[in-house]
């Protein structure tokens, strides 16, 4: 006993408890204790007899006739690691591309491109109106002259004018039409999804009111989260692959450049 005496007294020397440290590390793995670890399965990531014939394909034309299953099975995780790997960095880019900036306060919106394309388009539209309000007057006034003489043109227009008459009768005939049968079915009944009581949340109606339904506060009553989808496109793929310097210059980027 010596030695354990030796030992107790340098460990008391550096200020260090045995008993206490034994009784820290059993609480640390206290879980750990009187479990038994067996190793799983390696599952490959790719089927191994496709891929085995293909690398051996690719072998032959290098010289090598035999690949054991080991670079198969290696091949396979490598190849699954990969496809991580480009998923989460697609994943962050499609991430960036859909946040947005409008409620951040350290942000400024310079331009609006969808106020302006509304804008234009709008314009747009007020001068086709106008055209058609010069036109309509043109149209009028020469259906209401009339001159002695018989001038092609002007026989032109009022025939214009006439078949337009005709289109504008025939456009109020359908709107009152539609406005008599709107009357006569009555008015439109809600649906029960789109009561003031209810709330849809992963397409079912959760009640908000009191009573034999079960509502929002009752212990009963469940509620869905929704699933947040990421959508990646090809435009995600593209500059990820221009920021990779092992795809920066592939044929698999002038090809996805030119769909």
């Amino acid at each position: 006993y010596r030695d354990d005496d030796d030992i107790n007294d340098v460990a008391s020397m550096a200020g260090v408890n045995l008993n206490e440290e034994s009784a820290r590390i059993m609480a640390t793995n206290s879980d750990l204790v009187g479990t038994q670890i067996q190793s799983c399965k390696d599952e490959p990531f790719l089927a191994a007899i496709p891929l085995h014939k293909r690398i051996l394909e690719m072998a032959k034309k290098l010289g090598i006739t035999d690949v054991p299953a080991e670079v198969v099975t290696f091949i396979s995780h490598a190849t699954q690691n990969r496809l991580r790997t480009v998923i989460e960095k697609v994943t962050v880019i499609t991430q960036h591309r859909m946040e947005s900036h409008k409620d951040d306060e350290w942000y400024e919106q310079a331009t609006d491109v969808r106020s302006q394309l509304k804008f234009f388009e709008q314009l747009e539209r007020l001068e086709k109106q106008r055209k058609d309000e010069q036109e309509r007057e043109i149209l009028l006034k020469a259906a209401k002259s009339r001159s002695r003489q018989e001038d092609p043109e002007q026989a032109r227009l009022k025939q214009k004018a006439k078949e337009m008459q005709q289109q504008e009768l025939a456009q109020m005939r359908q709107r009152d039409a539609n406005l008599t049968a709107l009357a006569a079915i009555g008015p439109r009944k809600k649906r029960k999804l789109d009561s003031p009581g209810l709330l849809t949340i992963g397409g079912e109606g959760l009640s908000m009111s009191g009573g034999s339904q079960a509502g929002l506060g009752t212990p009963s009553s469940r509620q869905y989260a929704r699933q947040k989808i990421t959508r990646v496109n090809l435009r995600d793929f593209i500059f990820y692959m221009e920021q990779e310097r092992e795809t920066s210059h592939s044929l698999l980027l002038y090809r996805a450049l030119l769909k």
